[in-house]
């Protein structure tokens, strides 16, 4: 069964959580609550890292652009991304995805210090 089963009462098993009154069982409601909360929570520490990790990198940005650095590096690039492929296998995640995912953080992190190396923050 899906959680959309549970929802909706669609697909396989459809009205096996549903309650005597034709609504969702209140144990399968607090299931999905309990559920929910902890994602929101997850999803709250997510955008709290990466406030931290972007303070981190701006300054890295920073110290580029007084040392006439490349705003990129892309022997560093590469290697924290064999290093985050190695840790999604670890944590049993799709490394495919976390590699999109760090490329896409790589790139607004080598916008930002473009920009400062610009003289624009």
């Amino acid at each position: 069964m899906n959680i959309s089963d549970l929802d909706n009462g669609a697909g396989p098993g459809a009205g096996t959580a549903k309650g005597a009154a034709g609504g969702i069982d209140e144990n399968v409601t607090a299931e999905l609550a309990r559920l929910r909360d902890s994602i929101d929570n997850i999803d709250a520490a997510v955008v709290h890292m990466l406030a931290e990790r972007f303070k981190c990198t701006q300054q890295v940005g920073h110290l580029k652009a007084r040392h006439q650095l490349p705003p990129a590096d892309p022997g560093r690039e590469a290697s924290q991304i064999a290093r985050l492929r190695q840790l999604a296998e670890n944590a049993k995640l799709d490394p495919a995805f976390a590699e999109k995912l760090l490329n896409f953080i790589i790139a607004e992190v080598i916008r930002h210090h473009e920009t400062i190396a610009a003289g624009e923050e």
